[in-house]
């Protein structure tokens, strides 16, 4: 392909235009989109080459926010990386907090005590609704219904991270978890809180929906939109509600069975399209199986410490070997692998973000739409550039 000097096109803000010419496609038009393009959720970069309106080449580009996290994991003690993973998905701090000590207990064999367990599972699944209700808010943003949808997500976003912030301190950054159980025990009134916001999120959910789930321009605007075959998200590691939406039944709260989550009773949504409106209604329908989580979690949360009183947090330093934790984040799978060679610090540390690799598809999803369409793709995919750079 050759590229001709840049052409002084008219663009939206943030987008760069140039003409190129391809020997298969004829003349061709180039938008960089990005990095700081509104419709980008971050600072991340879409060069799309068009003909016409049709999109016949995608390709990302990120690694603007890189804040070299996994090398700091390596020179940083096991508990001092904690605040680090709020870093990552900071949406999602609280599963990204219980990822980590998931990991570190595997590698030290911690035990954790049943109540921290059951807390464990009311803040992951109170962070799903929040990441879900989120997540709509945004993409009917990207599909241009501008400002009450959005609106209404934040209003219950605030009312969960008041929750959060109650009990750990902090609304985001969160640094919650412990190896081997949770910083503070919850108060009465804070149980009570959530209660609370259970009964209430029902009836939320109920007027989003009829808001949105039937609206005639959503549906044609998602509706066949960014297809995505089972098969290439399973062989492209594509986890969490974009793989389920095309109807492969993969949720490691029922495949790994961690934590506490056998005690529930919970269904894993599937799609049939694994269109946008598909990866929309699985969100929809996983946040009214965390309202069922969490209220069976709340009926059965039981006393006693919120700490094994054997996990020593000062001067930790676990046996060599090597651990991966894993668990089933709002985004899909995050993991962790931890290498000690018994110092204070890990020898290896990875992290598997479900942003990153869910973004590894996104070509696929968007060959033949228009770049209108690449917008919405893209915001049904959910990335956070925090842990797609890291």
């Amino acid at each position: 392909m050759s590229v001709s000097d840049l052409t002084p096109l008219s663009s939206p803000a943030g987008a760069q235009v140039r003409a190129v010419h391809d020997e298969f496609h004829g003349d061709l038009l180039e938008v960089s989109m990005g990095p700081h393009h509104p419709s980008t959720h971050g600072v991340f970069r879409m060069i799309v080459t068009l003909d016409g309106e049709t999109i016949v080449k995608l390709k990302p580009v990120f690694g603007y926010l890189h804040r070299n996290h996994e090398k700091l994991g390596e020179n940083t003690t096991y508990l001092a990386s904690m605040p680090y993973t709020d870093r990552l998905d900071y949406l999602n701090s609280m599963t990204n907090n219980w990822a980590y000590a998931v990991a570190v207990e595997k590698l030290a064999g911690l035990a954790v005590p049943e109540r921290a367990e059951y807390v464990r599972v009311i803040l992951a699944e109170m962070t799903r609704l929040l990441n879900h209700t989120c997540l709509a808010g945004f993409l009917m943003q990207d599909c241009g219904c501008m400002g009450t949808p959005l609106m209404y997500a934040f209003r219950e976003r605030e009312k969960i991270l008041d929750l959060f912030e109650a009990l750990s301190g902090s609304r985001m950054m969160c640094n919650y978890q412990r190896f081997g159980g949770c910083r503070v025990d919850p108060s009465p009134e804070w149980i009570a809180g959530v209660r609370q916001l259970v009964e209430a999120y029902g009836p939320f959910l109920d007027e989003f929906e009829a808001l949105l789930s039937g609206n005639e321009i959503i549906m044609a605007r998602t509706q066949g939109v960014g297809r995505l075959a089972p098969e290439l998200a399973v062989s492209a590691g594509v986890t969490g509600p974009v793989l389920r939406a095309t109807g492969v039944a993969h949720d490691l709260r029922k495949v790994d069975a961690y934590g506490v989550y056998p005690k529930f009773d919970f269904r894993v949504p599937l799609g049939d399209h694994g269109d946008t409106y598909d990866r929309y209604m699985i969100r929809i329908l996983e946040m009214r199986e965390s309202i069922s989580i969490l209220r069976q979690a709340l009926a059965a949360l039981p006393g006693g410490p919120i700490m094994d009183p054997k996990a020593k947090l000062r001067g930790f330093r676990p046996k060599a070997g090597e651990a991966y934790g894993r668990i089933e984040g709002p985004k899909g799978e995050i993991g962790f692998y931890l290498i000690s060679d018994g110092g204070p610090n890990p020898y290896r540390y990875r992290v598997r973000p479900p942003s990153f690799i869910n973004l590894t598809i996104l070509e696929d999803m968007c060959l033949g739409h228009t770049v209108a369409d690449a917008v919405i793709i893209l915001g049904s995919v959910d990335i956070v550039l925090g842990e797609v750079d890291r």
